[in-house]
């Protein structure tokens, strides 16, 4: 909006830039007058403004980036030491997923808790007590929740397959690795058939929604 546009110049030039002195900004103060695009042209040219006045987002991103400048010269003292506060957050989300970090990986206690989990669990010894413990925890997360459970103990039955049937397509040499690789392959066929069908599944309640708006007369409007 050309009058928004124009009062946005005329307050950073007031509030934060301040090149003019207060009786020099009249002609640019002057919003509605017809002469304005020449004293905003004369303005980027005092400010040594690198962009044309038919380059607007250039224009405002150079006036912003300058009076970000003068605001912090202004006050250097009190914005030297900030933090932002995205930043803020985002330390104390990386606190906060890593419960880890501040376990004292050097204390006996913890290396004899660590080593008696890894071996109830059947884990890989490492030299790093820490990379041991992440892995329990991604173990115990993946393997030992009530749901990880349920989903291990329900059976499925299927059908042998007879490998000899099912042509791999190359010949490695070496009849064992010929035959895991045809196991991989039935695998892998499998797996894209259960994305298909889950694909399928969204596609139908997708479908199931756009053919069954619902009307609102008030509205005049069909639709959800």
């Amino acid at each position: 909006d050309e009058t928004e546009f124009r009062n946005f110049i005329v307050w950073l030039e007031d509030q934060k830039i301040r090149h003019y002195k207060i009786e020099d900004r009249g002609n640019l103060r002057n919003i509605h007058s017809d002469e304005w695009p020449k004293s905003f042209e004369k303005y980027m040219k005092d400010v040594n403004c690198p962009f044309k006045i038919q380059e607007r987002q250039e224009t405002v991103d150079w006036l912003l980036g300058l009076a970000v400048r003068l605001e912090y010269g202004d006050n250097a003292d009190k914005y030297k030491d900030s933090t932002p506060d995205g930043a803020k957050n985002t330390d104390n989300t990386a606190k906060n997923a890593e419960p880890l970090i501040n376990l004292d990986v050097n204390n006996p206690d913890f290396k004899a808790g660590v080593m008696a989990l890894a071996n109830l669990l059947q884990i890989q010894r490492h030299d790093d007590y820490l990379v041991m413990l992440k892995a329990i925890r991604i173990l115990v997360q993946e393997r030992l929740t009530q749901d990880a459970i349920a989903k291990a103990s329900q059976s499925k039955e299927g059908l042998p397959v007879a490998l000899e049937k099912h042509i791999l397509g190359f010949d490695t040499g070496d009849a064992v690795i010929n035959e895991a690789a045809q196991i991989l392959r039935l695998l892998h066929i499998e797996e894209l058939r259960e994305l298909q069908t889950k694909i399928n599944e969204a596609i139908v309640a997708v479908q199931a929604i756009i053919a069954d708006p619902k009307t609102d007369h008030r509205l005049g409007k069909v639709g959800r």
